[in-house]
């Protein structure tokens, strides 16, 4: 195609340079313009709208604006809120959330996307509620803070018991009524708003600020703590839903019994609590016993006691008097001893009388033989046989002699006997490892290293020959010889 100036030159054919014709309203706008004038088109025309439509990407960022995206099965918006409604949110939103936005729409200029900025949220129905409720309960289950093992038990009396409720409501005049009929007790209340807008957050902080008291202080520290509320819709008790109330009594260090709405009314802090009451004046029941019962149990209890103490000595009082009255008279047991008694009694006398008579017939027989002069003649017969059997010098020095001879003998014939006697004369003696001697080649063979005795010392060899060192040089020393009895010693009878 040939070249042409001319068509180039006319504007609305389009040239290399951009020119501006005379009487032309068409401006270039930039780009800044025309999103400005786009963001005012849309936030005139869509000031105000509601939306319905499923969450999906939510987010918070750091600032506290909330992020996230309105999507249904067609079609995606984009949308913001920022940090001053998100805090008013009466629910947390998550993804899957169905829910009604209420605000208007307008342009991001930064990406050239339209976005809604939500001034309000609310879930989209009472089945969408539901919904969340239940994918809030799955959460949290399966984190296990509703376990049953983490279920403490109630303590029986206490002191000190902390209601989480509202001042003002018929709650707590219930719960007091109630707790001044069973067993008056010291309440602490903690006013809290029970539902709308902040009330979740100043339920969990009650339940922390309970457990956080010093067990000693000044105020004294709940043994129990009742949240309760009256009944009503599930909107009126979503604050009890809210994750940061369940957290808040499922980490209490003090058991909790949770009395929330009335007994078709179901909340997630039912399942955190210890205990779950279906009415606030159920909890006060729950809380405390009846003292008239507990009073009357004593009674009975102290009756009992009583009674099963002093039931051993009935028992044994009736056992001895049964046994009392099988047992024989105490006159009939001791008459028949003491017939014997009187009998034996008689019996001494008259012996005693008849062993005196015969004494004294044998002591007049023997004084009759008793006479001075056959007294003189035994003393006088007596003396000569002594005379007559005296002492002689000579027989005890025959007896002397005779032993010191056998002495002389034995002291000869004793060194013969010692077996080392021999090697003075040049002999060696053989000495096994047990130090007995060997006589025998048979029995020598049968050891393993021998010692050879001689006069000057002992050398320990081999069998096979080999010579090792001595045990020892030192001569073993000869038995000392008996000592020769005395003279004293082989006396004898002398007589």
């Amino acid at each position: 195609m040939p070249f042409d100036d001319d068509e180039y030159e006319d504007g609305r054919s389009g040239g290399l340079v951009a020119k501006q014709d005379a009487g032309d309203n068409a401006a270039p706008l930039s780009i800044s313009e025309i999103s400005a004038i786009l963001k005012r088109t849309v936030e005139d025309r869509f000031g105000f709208v509601r939306l319905r439509g499923e969450l999906s990407g939510v987010k918070r960022a750091a600032s506290g604006h909330l992020y996230c995206a309105l999507k249904d099965d067609k079609a995606v918006i984009d949308g913001v809120m920022w940090r001053g409604g998100a805090q008013r949110l009466a629910f947390r939103p998550e993804d899957g959330v169905e829910v009604i936005a209420t605000g208007k729409l307008t342009t991001y200029p930064g990406r050239s996307k339209y976005q809604i900025v939500i001034e309000t949220m609310e879930i989209a129905g009472e089945g969408a509620l539901l919904a969340l409720l239940e994918k809030l309960r799955a959460r949290l289950a399966a984190e296990g803070l509703f376990a049953p093992e983490r279920k403490r038990a109630l303590p029986f009396l206490p002191r000190t018991i902390g209601v989480v409720t509202s001042p003002t409501g018929a709650v707590i005049r219930d719960i007091l009524h109630r707790l001044a009929d069973r067993f008056p007790s010291h309440v602490l209340v903690w006013p809290v708003l029970v539902q709308g807008e902040g009330s979740a957050e100043q339920v969990a902080r009650a339940v922390r600020g309970f457990s956080e008291m010093p067990e000693h202080g000044p105020v004294p520290r709940p043994d129990l703590v009742i949240v309760a509320r009256g009944g009503g819709s599930i909107e009126d008790l979503w604050g009890f839903n809210e994750e940061i109330v369940v957290r808040a009594v499922a980490e209490s260090r003090i058991p909790v019994i949770s009395a929330v709405g009335h007994e078709t009314d179901t909340t997630l802090c039912d399942y955190a609590a210890d205990r779950r009451a279906p009415t606030p004046t159920a909890a006060a029941e729950i809380a405390v016993p009846v003292r008239a019962e507990l009073a009357a149990t004593l009674d009975e209890m102290g009756y009992r006691m009583r009674r099963s103490a002093g039931r051993p000595v009935v028992l044994g009082r009736e056992r001895l008097e049964a046994r009392v009255q099988r047992l024989p008279k105490p006159e009939a047991i001791l008459a028949q001893r003491q017939q014997g008694l009187d009998d034996l009694a008689e019996r001494l006398r008259r012996a005693l009388r008849d062993q005196a008579a015969i004494k004294r017939e044998r002591m007049g027989q023997v004084t009759a033989r008793l006479s001075l002069p056959l007294l003189r003649h035994r003393v006088q017969t007596s003396a000569e046989r002594l005379t007559r059997t005296g002492l002689e010098p000579r027989l005890l020095e025959r007896r002397m002699a005779r032993a010191q001879g056998d002495l002389a003998q034995l002291a000869r014939v004793l060194p013969q006997l010692n077996p080392d006697k021999p090697l003075e004369r040049g002999f060696a003696r053989v000495v096994g490892a047990q130090g007995q001697t060997l006589t025998s080649a048979a029995s020598a063979g049968q050891e393993a290293a021998l010692v050879l005795k001689f006069r000057d010392g002992d050398l320990a060899v081999q069998v096979n020959g080999a010579v090792s060192a001595p045990p020892s040089s030192t001569p073993p020393k000869a038995p000392r010889p008996a000592r020769p009895a005395s003279p004293s010693a082989r006396q004898g009878d002398l007589f």
